[in-house]
Order: structure tokens, then sequence, then C-alpha cells
């Protein structure tokens, strides 16, 4: 229902947080053109990790949510995370604050928003108090998730059973993957860090680099260029379609693809994956079908907390396929705890050359070396005389 009665100073002279807002019920389309300082207006019921990060990276000056941002189905991380970045959230505000109009400067205060002296919305302002109580109450109710969960794999494993057991549906790809590493990114947890962290890996093994929508960019980003591109095609930029990546369009099971009108106004090739799972559920099986030797993943789901927080029945494909997929799929955090830089022959004579040359260079700064490198080479111009007179016949 909208507040209008109340009314507050205007807002040079009013206290609270202010800024333009930005509207856009779909969190993930709004981080693109949010900027520091802009009040974030989003529809987002469970706010998840990712989101939350996303959301943080921007620097809000605050964000308000519609919906309730802990339902209580299970305990998501998004709300901690915002939160704790210092950044007020203004719960539960109802569809009124969508009314929003896009750039107008808003104030939020003590958990009301207003445009003008216009009370547009009262919400509750979350603290780490209220979200630790929302938890706790979220983890009462972790049973029934886990059963929607278990309900939602088992359907999935019956209506794609001949994809995931047999590979029916995989498209040709022009891509050489069989018997080569493969790299798979996707704009998820830590995928900088980890990135960063496999940078001795991927200039040493040189894998099939796959970048799911916008995990595309965060190769470029981060200095390379993705080998293909896999996904709807919802969030990653024309940079990266048009980067010389092959495309892989992610499909409904249906048919159809909302993703290849935008490549082919791009003018791009692209071949289309229809799949009922998520992009990165395609990338990986697509990589397994096509011979890969190792599968790493980064920035990926890999605990049933992740897929829980991701909020939606579709994480039960990822669970399934990594099943799978198998002993092939490697966490990027685990491979940076278990890779150690291979030294070449030739770092290794290098190293050898510099360690002699450090002795040599020792012994000729004291008078014992010095006359030790003085005997040494007299027994070497011997025998060189030695083998000299040998090979020209003249040797004793």
């Amino acid at each position: 229902m909208r507040l209008s009665l109340r009314k507050r100073p205007t807002l040079p002279d009013a206290p609270g947080t202010v800024g333009p807002a930005r509207v856009d019920p779909r969190t993930k389309a709004l981080t693109k053109r949010l900027r520091p300082g802009d009040v974030a207006v989003i529809d987002h019921l469970d706010i998840d990790r990712v989101s939350a990060e996303a959301l943080v990276a921007c620097q809000p000056a605050a964000v308000l949510n519609s919906a309730r941002s802990t339902s209580g189905r299970y305990p998501n991380l998004g709300p901690e995370i915002i939160v704790g970045a210092g950044i007020p959230l203004i719960d539960d505000l109802g569809p009124d604050v969508m009314t929003l109009t896009e750039g107008h400067v808003v104030r939020v205060e003590d958990g009301v928003v207003y445009d003008g002296d216009r009370l547009v919305a009262e919400g509750v302002e979350q603290t780490p108090e209220t979200i630790e109580r929302n938890l706790e109450e979220a983890r009462a109710g972790l049973s029934v998730q886990l059963e929607s969960f278990a309900a939602n794999t088992m359907d999935y494993l019956r209506r794609e059973r001949a994809l995931l057991l047999d590979g029916v549906g995989v498209p040709e790809i022009s891509t050489t993957i069989d018997g080569r590493q493969v790299l798979i990114v996707v704009r998820g947890y830590h995928y900088k860090e980890d990135l960063a962290t496999l940078r001795p890996y991927i200039k040493e093994y040189r894998p099939v680099l796959i970048g799911v929508d916008g995990g595309a960019d965060a190769i470029l980003e981060a200095g390379w260029r993705p080998d293909l591109v896999v996904g709807d095609m919802d969030s990653v930029s024309d940079r990266a379609l048009a980067c010389g990546a092959e495309i892989v369009v992610h499909a409904y099971r249906d048919g159809r693809a909302p993703g290849v009108e935008r490549v082919e106004k791009l003018g791009v090739p692209h071949v289309v994956f229809p799949a009922t799972g998520t992009s990165e559920d395609v990338a990986m099986l697509l990589a397994d079908d096509k011979g890969a030797e190792l599968i790493v993943a980064v920035g990926t789901h890999a605990t049933l907390v992740e897929f829980l927080d991701k909020g939606r029945a579709g994480m039960a494909s990822t669970f399934l396929t990594r099943l799978r997929v198998g002993s092939k799929l490697v966490d990027a955090k685990g491979v940076s705890r278990l890779y150690r830089h291979r030294i070449s022959n030739v770092q290794l004579a290098l190293l050898v050359l510099a360690g002699l040359l450090a002795l040599v260079v020792a012994l000729a700064a004291t008078a014992a070396g010095q006359t030790l490198i003085g005997l040494t080479a007299a027994r070497m111009d011997t025998v060189l005389s030695w083998l000299g007179g040998l090979f020209s016949g003249r040797a004793p």
C-alpha cells in the first residue's frame, strides 16, 4: 500500500542516506549500470551471495528491496554480506518502492523511503542482529528445502537422462578439446581471486578457456582470450562475443533460444545447445563429451549451501552434472592447493650454472681460493695437453 500522508523536510536539509535511484527487479541487470553513491532498488527474494557481492562491488549508498531479503526458506548469505560492507539494507518495502523514477534523488531514513517530501514506502532496516535472527529461523526450516531439492534433482534426471548418460543433444564444435585440459570460468564465488591464483597454471598448461556468459569477460579482464563462450547471452558483453571465441548459445529444451537474436545481430557464428539445466552445466557437459582430460572450474557452485543459496530449482541440474563429470572435475581452489610450478631442464641448467659461478667468485675472493683455482687451472692445462697429444699421435 502506498503511504503518502507523512511529510518530511526537503532533501537538502534532511538527514539520512541520499542518492539517485537505480531501479530494476533483476539484480544482475541493475549492477551493470549501478554506480557508487546510487541507491539500488531491487525486487529480490532471498538475496544470494553472488548477487550481494556484485551489489557491494558497485558501492551503492543503500539497497532497497521490495521483497524479503531472507524469506525463511533457507539460510541465504546475501544480506549479511551487504550489511557487513556497511551498506544500509532496507527490507520488505513492498511493490510501491519499484515505482520510483529512475535517476530521481531519493532519501532513506530509519527504514523509510522518501521521494522529495513524499513518503514512498516503509520497510525494515536490517542489522547484524536481525540478520542472525532471520538465519536462525531459516535453519529451522532447512529440511523442507532439502526435500524440495531432492525432488527437483529426480525430476531433472528423468527429463535429461539421455543427455546425462549418453550425451544426446550435445552440438558439434570446431574447438579441439579432446585430450586437453579445460578451464571453465563462471562469474561466481571468488572468481577473481581464483583466476589470479591459476595464472601460472594457465601459462604452463594452456587449457581450453571456456567463459560462461559474464565469465568470458572475466577471462578477457585477466588478460586472456576465451576459446569458447557458452550461455544464454544475457550477461556477456559485445566485446566478449566478438573476440573471436566460438559461441555456444544455451537454449531451452523446446528449442527456444533468446540469445540467438543477439549474436545474429552482431553477425557472430554460433551453435545452439538445448538443455534444461544452467549454462555452467552446459559448459561442463560439453567439455566432458568432447573428451576433456581435466575440467577446472572457477566461480561455479560446489557445496550444498551454494546450491540452495542460488535459490532456484534449476540448481539440481548442477548437482547431477557434477556427478556426471565425476573425477575429471576439479574446483579451482583445489588446483591452487595442489599445483606446483614445474621447473624445466633449461631453468635447472641455468640454476646450476649460477651456483657454480657464485662458487668461483667466492673462491676468487680469498688467498686459498685463488691458490686452488690456480692449481685446478694448471691441472686442466696438463690434461688438455695430454688429450691433444693423444689425438695427434704424439702421446707417450
